[in-house]
C-alpha cells in the first residue's frame, strides 16, 4: 500500500509490551530512495528522546487507527545506543544501531545503488532480546575500521521532512515543489515525490518518480528532474484523497514515456 508521508508522520509506534512513541520523521537514502530509518519521539517515558527504528524491525500497521506494530520491546529502545537525530547520521553510528537489534547491514545487498529493500531483511535478524554490543567484542576493531572507510555514507540519509517545499526544475525552467512523498508500506520505498505545480501556473499536482530525478540539491533546496516543463503540466493530476491505482500509474509512465516496471524487479 502507498501512504503519503504526511498522513505517516504521527503515527504512534508500539513495541510488543507497549507505546515506543510518535513518528516525526524518516530517513531515506537519497541513492535507492528507500527508507531506512523511523525517527521516534518517544515522549514522557524516555523524557522525549528521539530513537532510530530500522523499517526492519515493523511488523505491520493497524487496520483502524494510526498505528506501527514492531518486533522490539521498550527494553530494547530504552538501552539502545543513542544517537543525535538532529545532525547527519554516521554509518559508524548506524553499524553500531544495527548491531544492537541485530539487524543486517542493507548495503551490503545487491542491486540499485547496492541497497536492498527493508522487507527483504525482516526474517533475517534476531527478534528476540537485544544483542550484545558488538563493539565490546574482538572485532571491534575490524568494525571501526568498515565505518571509517566510509566516512560520507551518512551523507546519503536524508530527512522526508527537509525535503518538502524543495523547488522543483524541469530541463527548462521551474516546475513546483515537493508537497508530499508516496511511500510503499510494503518495500519502504519512496514511490513517488507530489509536486505542486500552483506556484507556476496555478496548476495541478503531480507524481514524479525518484528514477527521472537527475539531482538534489541539498545547500540550494531544490529537485531537478529529467523531464521538460509542458510534459509536467499535461501529466495526469494527483488527487491525494484518492488512493493511487495501477491504472493511473500506467497512464503517468506512459505520458513521460517511460517503462513502468514493478518496483521490486529493480532492486
Amino acid at each position: 500500500m502507498l501512504r503519503n508521508l504526511k498522513d505517516l508522520l504521527g503515527y504512534t509506534l508500539h513495541a510488543t509490551d507497549g507505546t515506543i512513541g510518535d513518528l516525526k520523521d524518516l530517513y531515506f537514502d537519497d541513492q535507492s530512495w528507500v527508507v531506512r530509518y523511523l525517527i521516534v519521539d518517544t515522549g514522557t517515558w524516555l523524557s522525549s528522546r528521539k530513537v532510530l527504528v530500522s523499517p526492519i524491525a515493523i511488523a505491520g500497521s493497524s487496520a483502524t487507527g494510526k498505528v506501527f506494530r514492531s518486533s522490539l520491546t521498550r527494553e530494547q529502545v530504552k538501552n539502545s545506543p543513542d544517537i543525535d537525530t538532529d545532525t547527519p547520521v554516521s554509518r559508524q553510528h548506524e553499524l553500531r544501531h544495527l548491531d544492537y537489534y541485530g539487524h543486517p547491514k542493507y548495503w551490503e545487498g545487491v542491486g540499485l545503488a547496492g541497497g536492498i529493500y527493508p522487507s527483504w531483511l525482516t526474517g533475517l535478524h534476531n527478534r528476540g532480546n537485544a544483542v550484545e554490543d558488538p563493539w565490546s567484542q574482538p572485532d571491534r576493531a575490524r568494525r571501526t575500521d568498515e565505518a571509517n572507510q566510509d566516512t560520507n555514507a551518512h551523507l546519503h540519509l536524508r530527512s522526508c521532512n527537509a525535503v518538502l517545499q524543495y523547488q522543483v526544475h524541469a530541463s527548462d525552467g521551474e516546475i513546483g515543489h515537493v508537497e508530499d512523498m508516496l511511500v510503499d508500506e510494503e518495500t519502504w520505498a519512496v514511490r513517488y515525490i507530489v509536486v505542486n505545480t500552483s506556484s507556476w501556473w496555478f496548476g495541478h499536482k503531480v507524481l514524479i518518480a525518484p528514477q527521472w530525478i537527475q539531482n538534489v540539491s541539498w545547500p540550494d533546496r531544490t529537485v531537478t528532474v529529467d523531464l521538460v516543463r509542458q510534459a509536467v503540466k499535461l501529466a495526469p493530476p494527483y488527487d491525494s484523497s484518492v488512493p493511487l491505482d495501477p491504472e493511473l500509474e500506467l497512464r503517468i509512465f506512459e505520458h513521460y514515456g517511460r517503462e513502468l516496471v514493478d518496483a521490486a524487479a529493480k532492486v
